[in-house]
């Protein structure tokens, strides 16, 4: 069996070299041959697994609870040190210094992600603003979430804390960041298809002990991380049940 290997839309180009190290580093530790796709929107994501032609993804939180609750995917491991944040900015010449400045009617820049999206409007509710009177532009990296606020096409911008801090020095001096989340509970998840379960053990070990692997510190650099967790299943539903109430909301 050939695996199939993709991540969310959500990564920025720049991030996918170090995917593609992993897939290789992956193929040679394990012996299993596999690919990695690029998705460069959601819906062709979503079309992908539809289509059974995913069998390994790194998810984030709301399209892990669907696939485990939907699909059967099969939780492998978690960020041992690493939680999805949302920040919420705006121009620096904007007069807001905080949420609550922020009034109804304005215009929104975010990116298709779902999690930042939901937890993003939820960090709103402060100023009275909601899906009724504001208007979401979507934009299809965070580096045009924050063009759209410099340009002030947009009066908020939701951003992932983590492609926040990545923004050059240049970039962040122009915006101010009025709220960072701190739920430390919603993170992506590494998910493997029930078609591919053969492969769950091995895969389950790789990821807990990459650390320790020949050529893994390096790998885990590339992707910018500090090393993967196995969540037990109490977690594992925990996180449905919270995302299934975030979006309910």
């Amino acid at each position: 069996m050939k695996l199939k290997l993709t991540v969310s839309p959500d990564f920025p180009p720049e991030k996918l070299a170090g995917w593609h190290i992993f897939n290789t580093w992956l193929q040679r530790q394990t012996g299993l041959a596999s690919h990695f796709d690029v998705y460069e929107s959601y819906e062709e994501l979503h079309s992908a697994i539809d289509a059974e032609t995913v069998d390994l993804i790194y998810a984030n939180a709301y399209d892990s609870a669907n696939l485990v609750r939907d699909k059967g995917f099969i939780p492998l491991a978690r960020p041992a040190q690493q939680a999805d944040e949302v920040v919420i900015a705006t121009s620096i010449e904007n007069s807001a210094e905080k949420i609550e400045d922020l009034t109804p009617g304005i215009n929104i820049a975010t990116t298709a992600d779902p999690d930042v999206r939901t937890i993003g409007m939820i960090m709103l509710e402060p100023a009275n603003i909601d899906s009724a009177n504001s208007q979401l532009q979507s934009y299809g990296s965070y580096p045009l979430v924050a063009k759209s606020l410099m340009k002030k096409d947009s009066q908020a911008g939701f951003f992932l804390a983590d492609a926040y801090d990545r923004l050059s020095k240049l970039i962040q001096s122009q915006l101010r960041p009025l709220v960072r989340s701190h739920i430390q509970l919603i993170s992506h998840s590494f998910l493997l298809s029930p078609r591919a379960i053969a492969h769950k053990d091995t895969l389950q070990e790789l990821l807990e002990n990459m650390a320790e692997k020949e050529n893994g510190p390096r790998v885990l650099d590339d992707l910018d991380s500090k090393g993967w967790r196995i969540p037990d299943q109490e977690e594992v539903e925990f996180m449905i049940d919270l995302m299934s109430t975030l979006v309910s909301d």
